[in-house]
């Protein structure tokens, strides 16, 4: 894999970083949309598979995330990240013109790139959703009930069963540790609502990935947010035992190679 370059773009809120890996002749293009709380500078296992497929690979951080200006996980209207998102598919375009382009989207960033989908899905040729905050989430109800959020940041354990994966995110610096934030969590519920309203993605193949001990984001919550974006035609692999990162899991080969030949059926070529 190709060394990774960044980009600091206009977001909607301040500036925006993409960190880009690419390889010499790419024959598609894939934006890779991170959750909550972490960056994309994590998903660099899974951009060199993806180059290695011939891929070049865009990942912004968030507004209030990574490398991006704004205060930290503040997001009040996720509309303005979508649209943050669609400007680095811009750049992405400008570099790589009349390529396809596959949007990958894990926990908030399924919700981000489900609602991206329906925004923009007539300039996408596939999407695939990894521990998709889509559907029925009832975390952000149970603490907006609260007076106080509690200071309870998301366990490592529960993200892999690969204990690495747990003590690299415990130490990462661009990892945010604290309390979620009320804003957040009420534009978490408004958009859930929204994606529930705006429809399915018309022809857009889907992919869906999910861990069976997901424990952030539980599978049957996702399933009915998945059956009604994908009008049922959506692909899904279930890996038993798996967590809530299964790009980071310790069954990731197969999930990398589900998710390359997902792809190889539905690009051109």
């Amino acid at each position: 894999m190709s060394d990774a370059r960044e980009h600091v773009l206009d977001g909607t809120h301040g500036t925006i970083t993409a960190h880009e890996w690419s390889p010499p002749q790419p024959r598609y293009i894939a934006l890779v949309v991170h959750g909550y709380g972490e960056h994309a500078g994590r998903y660099a296992e899974l951009a060199g598979v993806l180059t290695g497929h011939g891929a070049a690979v865009y990942g912004p951080d968030h507004l209030g995330h990574g490398m991006s200006a704004g205060e930290r996980v503040l997001i009040e209207d996720f509309e303005d990240v979508v649209t943050d998102v669609h400007t680095v598919a811009g750049l992405a375009r400008s570099a790589h013109p009349g390529l396809p382009v596959v949007v990958i989207g894990h926990s908030m960033g399924g919700l981000i790139a489900a609602r991206l989908a329906q925004r923009y899905g007539g300039e996408l040729a596939a999407l695939v959703l990894s521990g998709p905050v889509i559907g029925v989430w009832e975390l952000p109800g149970r603490l907006l009930a609260l007076d106080e959020i509690p200071d309870v940041p998301v366990s490592p354990a529960a993200l892999s069963r690969d204990p690495a994966v747990g003590a690299a995110y415990a130490a990462d610096p661009l990892v945010w540790h604290g309390p979620m934030k009320r804003p957040t969590l009420e534009a978490f519920v408004r958009t859930l609502g929204t994606v529930a309203e705006s429809g399915g993605t018309g022809p857009l193949p889907v992919l869906w990935l999910h861990g069976d001990d997901d424990r952030l984001v539980p599978l049957p919550g996702s399933r009915v947010g998945v059956a009604r974006l994908g009008a049922g035609r959506a692909v899904e692999r279930i890996y038993a035992g798996a967590r809530h990162e299964v790009f980071n899991e310790t069954n990731r080969a197969e999930v990398f190679a589900d998710v390359t030949r997902f792809l190889d059926g539905v690009l051109p070529g």
